[in-house]
């Protein structure tokens, strides 16, 4: 294998697939990028075998191909060479099968490779009617949920992002059992078939990092794992097995007490509020409705106690107070654009709902602290 191909070309799909490298890789050969040359063009492989990234270079970006070929180089290395290479055009040659050669204009690298036998042959499925999302309504669906996800592995299937499918409305739902996000769209197609899966957290993640456009993307889903496919990038993750909690339930049909807020006001106090309680474990903060005032203070014994008040307009004369984690609160108002917000609440140990005055696709659920 020996080509010539520009840096910043290179440089931007190796930097796609090594987000598919783990350093808990128990296979050595996993460690390395996988590099296939041949008449179509490169192809560039990466896999911890939960999540597989492909990535394919046209023929006709490559500057010359004197020979095909293949190769696994270690990744280690791999990118931080080619970021720091100071030339635009890079020489890429394998030696003997198990070296290869990187050079620039007054650069060279000799670099120690493994054998591309050993490199495990990894199955992409696909579908012949896949679904289609717009790529930023995709990024804004992970935006808005994804921060919901839990970090205790005690609780696998609460790591990940479901996404359930009837029709062509999707629901993308993500809780830590503490908190809540569910966005809902609606497709331009109709599925046949109810889809209900749940994708790991970290590899979502790192799908919305490739993500960059609005340019369309292609979800295959198959029973234990779903392929999405976004320009010159195919994307494979495994799912995570079992049935995902039922939460429509967890969400209240009715309420007593309705407030209409200004978002940069209800931000801001509660940025300020939290400030006293950043080294505690819960961050709680109170809400005390008291007329048209909404009082957000907090409390240290150690540092002192803060108050704000903002005006609101609320649906009745009853007042209610409640406590809640400043953090998981500040967590939901990131996801939300608008500069109004709907606070739904019930009592002091109901969840808290949060909604924008202007999209009714978002619900953000927040479990009361309670104080006594």
């Amino acid at each position: 294998m020996k080509f010539t191909i520009e840096k910043n070309i290179l440089l931007e799909n190796l930097m796609n697939v090594t987000k598919a490298i783990s350093i808990k890789n128990v296979i050595p050969v996993l460690n390395g990028i996988k590099m296939e040359l041949n008449d179509d063009g490169l192809y560039l492989t990466a896999s911890n075998t939960d999540l597989t990234i492909k990535s394919f270079i046209k023929k006709e970006k490559i500057k010359k191909v004197v020979s095909t070929g293949s190769i696994v180089i270690q990744s280690k290395f791999i990118t931080e060479i080619i970021r720091k290479l100071p030339d635009d055009v890079i020489d890429i040659e394998v030696i003997d099968g198990l070296k290869v050669l990187i050079k620039s204009k007054n650069s060279q690298f000799n670099l120690n490779c493994l054998k591309v036998e050993d490199y495990p042959q990894i199955k992409l499925e696909y579908q012949k009617d896949p679904i289609i999302i717009n790529g930023d309504l995709f990024k804004t669906i992970i935006k808005q949920t994804v921060y919901a996800i839990s970090n205790q592995e005690s609780r696998p299937l609460l790591t990940g992002i479901n996404f359930k499918l009837i029709g062509n409305v999707m629901e993308v739902t993500a809780t830590d059992s503490y908190r809540l996000s569910k966005k809902t769209v609606s497709l331009k197609e109709f599925i046949k078939d109810e889809i209900n899966i749940t994708i790991p957290g970290n590899n979502i993640n790192e799908l919305d990092k490739i993500i960059v456009d609005d340019e369309p993307i292609e979800m295959h889903i198959f029973s234990n794992k779903a392929l999405f496919i976004y320009k010159n990038i195919t994307f494979q993750t495994n799912l995570l097995s079992g049935t995902y909690p039922n939460t429509n339930n967890l969400i209240p049909e009715q309420f007593n007490v309705i407030l209409n807020v200004n978002y940069n006001d209800f931000f801001s106090a509660v940025d300020r509020a939290s400030l006293l309680t950043q080294n505690k474990e819960k961050n709680i903060v109170k809400m005390e409705t008291k007329g048209s005032n909404l009082t957000i203070s907090s409390f240290s014994s150690e540092i002192g106690r803060v108050e704000e008040k903002i005006s609101i307009e609320k649906n009745e004369s009853a007042d209610l107070g409640i406590s809640f984690s400043a953090k998981y609160m500040m967590d939901a108002l990131k996801t939300i654009d608008d500069t109004e917000l709907v606070i739904l609440l019930n009592s002091e140990i109901k969840p808290i709902i949060i909604k924008s005055n202007q999209d009714e696709t978002l619900i953000q659920l927040i479990l009361p602290i309670k104080t006594y």
